[in-house]
């Protein structure tokens, strides 16, 4: 059983990385992929627990991605290094998201919530900021009952303290995660809120621009949906993917190793990543620990 998507407390899980690897040990893991927001600041302390337990883990990220009507998020997987043109990229939206978090605070200001920032920052436990942490704040003021009632009251698209984030272009984001040695991959594709019938075409034109894979299984999807993404990539030559989300006490519904309707995440999701990896020009790193720690 693997995972290639999951979240740490470097962006909004609730586990350290070395706690995520830890989970995952406990439940059976092989293969782990640490995807944090807009961050790479766990994956080194991942990649040492991950070599202790025996896990082979890959260095990743998920970037977000100038789109509309919906969202777009691209993973990073195998990441051997983190190149200048990431960092860069990484700077500028952590800049960003400051700056909408004051925003966000002054609107629950305005509403008459009282806000103390810097016990905020302490429920984030140094990873970045971001509205669960606001959410969870909410919930210890007993402004709100459940993190939930946070978002549909307060946090959520068109609610009263929402503040859109910035994004990035998708050219920007592919040539980030190339030039540190990864692959992009799109995750959760039905987040896009593209049609069934125009994905195709748009699916197409992303792995034109250098999208090699696509996250076909995904805990937010049904079944069938996954198993139609899964032919629609087989018929595109994308790569399959497939992981759980999991973000753990953030997000209880999604259990680390699972994915649509609680299905194992099988091993055989891990060989089109594999491949990929294995041919590119260099690499070396694919089971070096700054791409891969091998089992020992």
């Amino acid at each position: 059983m693997i995972d290639l998507h999951t979240h740490s407390r470097a962006s909004d899980g609730s586990y350290a990385p070395s706690e995520l690897v830890a989970h995952a040990a406990s439940n059976g893991i092989s293969v782990l992929a640490l995807t944090d927001h807009d961050s790479v600041s766990g994956n080194d302390e991942a990649a040492l627990a991950a070599r202790e337990a025996g896990i082979r883990f890959i260095r990743g990220i998920e970037l977000d991605i100038e789109w509309r009507p919906g969202e777009f998020h691209l993973l990073g997987l195998g990441l051997t290094s983190v190149h200048s043109d990431l960092t860069a990229l990484l700077v500028r939206l952590n800049d960003d998201r400051k700056n909408r978090n004051g925003e966000i605070v002054d609107r629950l200001k305005a509403i008459g919530v009282d806000i103390d920032l810097e016990r905020i920052e302490a429920i984030a436990a140094g990873g970045t900021v971001g509205r669960p942490h606001f959410a969870q704040y909410l919930v210890e003021r007993k402004v709100v009952k459940n993190r939930q009632q946070a978002f549909d009251r307060y946090l959520a698209k068109d609610r009263p303290c929402f503040v859109d984030r910035k994004s990035i272009s998708l050219d920007e984001g592919i040539a980030a995660i190339r030039a540190s040695g990864g692959i992009p991959v799109l995750a959760h594709p039905l987040s896009l809120y593209v049609s069934w019938g125009n994905l195709p075409g748009v699916v197409q034109g992303f792995h034109d621009r250098g999208v090699a894979g696509l996250e076909a299984w995904h805990p937010a999807a049904r079944v069938i949906e996954c198993e139609r993404l899964e032919a629609l990539a087989a018929t595109l030559g994308l790569f399959v993917t497939a992981g759980s989300d999991f973000h753990g006490a953030a997000r209880p519904d999604r259990k680390i190793g699972r994915t649509a309707g609680r299905r194992a995440i099988e091993d055989r999701y891990f060989d089109g990543l594999s491949l990929a990896l294995a041919g590119l020009d260099s690499p070396a790193g694919f089971d070096s620990p700054a791409g891969l720690a091998p089992r020992d």
